[in-house]
Order: structure tokens, then sequence, then C-alpha cells
């Protein structure tokens, strides 16, 4: 068995079929990224799904959006940014958590413990 095949997206019709009101709620809830109407254009909004896609690595969503993309007019120079601004942002994230860890570990040290029951 393959993982993240485009073909799965079939089963999005079994999701609507056995959750209708919740399918709806985030198709709805997806309507905004496709806005036409927002401050920001169409094609910002695409790139900036591929981007939280990328970070959060769902593969549907980057064969979603990235398609998309590609029909409001991204370019692959401006895909190539997009991966690497948010693998730095990703590996930023790593850094602020670890700034946490290091808060953490020498407040351990001194006897405190942050654990809850």
């Amino acid at each position: 068995m393959a993982y993240h095949e485009p073909a799965d997206m079939k089963y999005m019709a079994k999701l609507k079929k056995f959750a209708p009101g919740e399918f709806k709620k985030f198709m709805d809830y997806q309507d905004v990224v496709s806005r036409e109407d927002g401050a920001i254009p169409r094609r910002y909004r695409e790139i900036i799904a591929i981007a939280v896609a990328l970070t959060t690595q769902c593969a549907y969503c980057l064969d979603v959006h990235t398609a998309a993309a590609r029909e409001q007019g991204m370019t692959s120079e401006e895909l190539a940014e997009a991966v690497l601004i948010a693998g730095a942002v990703r590996g930023g994230g790593a850094v602020a958590h670890g700034l946490l860890a290091m808060k953490l570990f020498e407040d351990s040290s001194a006897g405190h413990s942050h654990a809850t029951a």
C-alpha cells in the first residue's frame, strides 16, 4: 500500500457521505483560501496555503494548493522561495521551543517542576 497518492482524494466523498454536516462546515472553512474579494489576492492566498501545508506536512494540501497556485500564476521561483521561507520559519519554531527547553531545564535544576498532575 502506498501513502499520499492523489487517488486518495476519492475518500473525500466518503467523508461527505458519513458526516455531511461536518463536511460542509469543513469545506466552507476551506473557502477562506479561495476568496477573490479579500485584501490578500487569491494568488498570495494560495502561496500562503502552500507554505502552511509544508509546515504541517499535508501532502494532500500540497496537491490541491500547488495546482491552484499554478492556475493563479505562481512561478517556479515563487514556489522555491515559499519552500525555503517555510523551512526557515519551521526551523525558527524549533529554536523558539529550544529557548523554552533551556528555560525549563534551568528551572528544573533549581528544583522547580512545571508538570501538573
